[in-house]
């Protein structure tokens, strides 16, 4: 078997042995070319397996991003995607063989973090990868949706007297400034794309969406060209600053793809035309993120309903000390960390010494506070998942008391990690 880099010229061979290995079949091209996943890939960065008589029976590809790290700081990230094989060829290695390759080749280049989305949960961690961010879905019956006063005072949100949640173009937004117009999604593309990268600028564990994604409409909605209302919300200046990608379905639900908002105002706004919109039996919020204020802004605390609460971006290290160095900290301090690789046969001792928002890390032959596996130096990296929870769930050893405690406090970030983007 060999696994070699692929061209354009590989494109339809690449898509149809990913829809093999996965039992599908491709879609029909879109009118005009593009609007499908595969317009984003990045071709020169994927890989196939093919067999000595050069028949493909595995994929693995990889695109370009920014991730947002704790403290805002904004590092590449490969998003690795469209891994696949052949059913007649799995558990023969060629899954392993392609991810330790990809794997050697990131180095190479290189970068020293990669993400991706697991299409199950026991295959990934294997190779190093870890949960890192979190989503889940909001279902709010209409009957049960209103908010209540904050009780701060000069609160984000409070009513605008008069406000009767109306939800036709330039309704008032009921949080007492800004408003709200609804648009077709053909009709704002250029609006979704710049208040997204504001956004993702400053949420830990956002991905950036490379203008290409928006313009050939490769992704889920809203950054398909899929029809959706889309309600803007604009601050007291007119500037967009906050958008919710909706649509009705059956049983009079309507279902938001994705809240977008630079500020809690545009936030509770968005929320509050969702929930104020006629005609509709529940409201149901995809992806929502962990800490949300929503249900607390709600008058019955109970009407929120959380389901679908799983795991969402993976994160692999693929050098320690660069990503560790490259992320902002909120807390000075030290730990030694005995970080094991089983996939790549590799172990290192680090100390890790955090002063003044900035870490340094280098090699150390001192005892260890923390021993750990990358998976789960992949998992606490971003802050959504707290080292002594791992300790206490058997994957993290704690070598003296206090370490994991000071583990949960220096890996915290200054929001809980959350990522919407689909690839």
């Amino acid at each position: 078997m060999e696994i070699r880099p692929t061209t354009d010229q590989d494109l339809d061979v690449f898509v149809d042995t990913l829809h093999t290995a996965f039992g599908r079949f491709p879609e029909a091209p879109a009118e005009g070319g593009g609007g499908r996943w595969w317009s984003a890939l990045e071709m020169e960065r994927n890989l196939l397996a093919v067999t000595a008589d050069g028949r493909p029976v595995g994929t693995a590809g990889a695109y370009s991003f920014e991730l947002t790290l704790p403290g805002g700081i904004l590092a590449p990230v490969t998003g690795v995607t469209a891994v696949g094989v052949l059913p007649s060829h799995r558990r023969q290695g060629v899954l392993s063989a392609m991810m330790r390759h990809q794997l050697t080749e990131l180095r190479a280049r290189g970068e020293f973090l990669s993400v991706l989305l697991a299409s199950e949960a026991t295959i990934y961690g294997r190779f190093g990868y870890g949960p890192a961010t979190y989503t889940a879905r909001l279902t709010v019956p209409r009957r049960q949706a209103a908010l209540t006063l904050p009780r701060a005072r000069g609160a984000a949100g409070t009513p605008a007297a008069g406000s009767d949640g109306g939800t036709g173009s330039g309704a008032d937004n009921g949080a007492g400034s800004g408003s709200i117009e609804v648009l077709r999604r053909a009709d704002c593309g250029d609006i979704l794309e710049e208040v997204y990268d504001r956004y993702r600028r400053a949420q830990p564990g956002a991905l950036s969406r490379p203008h290409r994604w928006w313009a050939s409409g490769a992704g889920q909605p809203p950054v398909s060209s899929a029809p959706r209302h889309v309600a803007v919300h604009r601050d007291a200046e007119g500037v967009p600053d906050g958008y919710a990608s909706y649509s009705i379905g059956e049983a009079d639900t309507l279902t938001v793809d994705e809240t977008i908002a630079t500020d809690d105002t545009a936030t509770t706004a968005l929320a509050r035309f969702a929930l104020g919109h006629d005609l509709v039996d529940q409201v149901v919020f995809r992806h929502f993120p962990p800490e949300h204020p929503l249900r607390w802004q709600l008058a019955d605390f109970r009407a929120g309903q959380v389901g679908n609460d799983t795991d969402w971006l993976w994160v692999r290290l693929l050098d320690v000390p660069r990503a560790l160095t490259a992320r902002g900290w909120f807390l000075d301090g030290e730990l030694v960390l005995d970080v094991d690789d089983p996939f790549l046969g590799e172990h290192g001792r680090y100390l890790l010494t955090v002063r003044d928002g900035r870490a340094e890390c280098v090699p150390t032959d001192r005892e260890p506070d923390l021993s750990l596996d990358v998976r789960d130096l992949g998992s606490v990296y971003l802050g959504g998942t707290a080292p002594g929870t791992l300790v206490r769930a058997g994957h993290v050893r704690a070598h003296r008391p206090g370490a994991a405690a000071l583990a949960d406090a220096l890996f915290r970030a200054e929001r809980p990690p959350h990522c919407l983007h689909w690839f």
